[in-house]
Formats: C-alpha cells, structure tokens, sequence
C-alpha cells in the first residue's frame, strides 16, 4: 500500500474527464483501492475518487467516520430531500464552499471482488457519495458552488484570533 499523489485543479485535465466503467476485479483493483484508502486517510479526507490520483476509473473510497465504504461502478439509484452542505475538496486544497445535495440517496455498485451491493446514505454520507460521484463524470464541487465560503472561514478566523489577543 502506498500514498499516491492528489492531483490537484488546474495539474492535469483528468478531474475533467468521464472515468471509465471498471471490468476487471483483480489484485490491480485491490491495490488502487488500498491506495486511494491510504492517500484518503493520510490527507484526512472524508472520500476519494480514483481520478484524484490520476486513474480514469470508476471507484471511489469514503469515510465519514463509520468505516471504509469501496464503491466500484457507483451508479445513484434514487435522490430525496434536500441539505446545504460546506464542501471542500482534497483537489481543491484552502477553499470550501456551500453545495446543494439530496438527504438521501441509495447507490448499486460493486465490492472490490465484483460482488453488487447497493448502499442507502442520508446525511453527510450522502453528501460524500455525491460528491465522489460527481468527480467519476468530471464534475467539481466547485462547479456546483452556490456560494464560496472560504473569505468568510478565514474572516472569521482572524476576528476570533483578533478576540484573544
């Protein structure tokens, strides 16, 4: 298992492509995905999907604090309801920024052996999900930014620290 490197917005233009759908669950798999956990983990990311490290396929690897969730040819089944969630993006390292996303959302996709699974999320693991989703088509959070709300993290950052002294 290694740490991989995270590409990062604007490095390359594989943020911005469609990954392809995985056919093979082999040892390569097992490993990327291994990988992609480490590098996730490593950065203190909640989610990471594989073309973050470069790799035009279709697996992403979550955490939200309940346990490693492997999602291999992720496709969302149903959405419902509605939260405004902060986001920010391992790609996209000091910005955050508040996205729309279903509560809920129920997802078919394999296990790193090929196995179907489907998942039900609601929550933050929903927004994580959709998130991570989003990156296999090419899509950003920040392409989804309703407001940006990195000034005001910072702004109110420095009016605490200006509080203390």
């Amino acid at each position: 298992m290694a740490i991989r490197k995270i590409v990062k917005l604007g490095e390359n233009d594989v943020l911005r492509k469609h990954a392809r759908k995985v056919d093979k669950f082999d040892k390569r798999l097992g490993i990327l995905l291994d990988d992609m956990a480490d590098t996730m983990y490593e950065a203190d990311g909640a989610g990471l999907a594989a073309p973050q490290v470069g790799i035009l396929k279709r697996a992403v690897v979550i955490d939200v604090g309940e346990g490693l969730i492997e999602l291999v040819n992720p496709e969302i089944l149903s959405a419902e309801g509605t939260q405004m969630c902060i986001e920010g993006c391992l790609s996209v390292p000091g910005r955050r920024g508040k996205v729309e996303r279903p509560e809920k959302v129920r997802v078919h996709a394999q296990d790193r052996k090929g196995r179907h699974i489907e998942l039900e999320a609601e929550g933050f693991l929903a927004n994580a999900v959709c998130h991570e989703l989003d990156h296999l088509d090419g899509i950003m959070y920040t392409d989804k930014m309703i407001e940006d709300v990195t000034d005001q993290i910072e702004n109110e950052s420095e009016s605490e620290g200006e509080k203390g002294e």
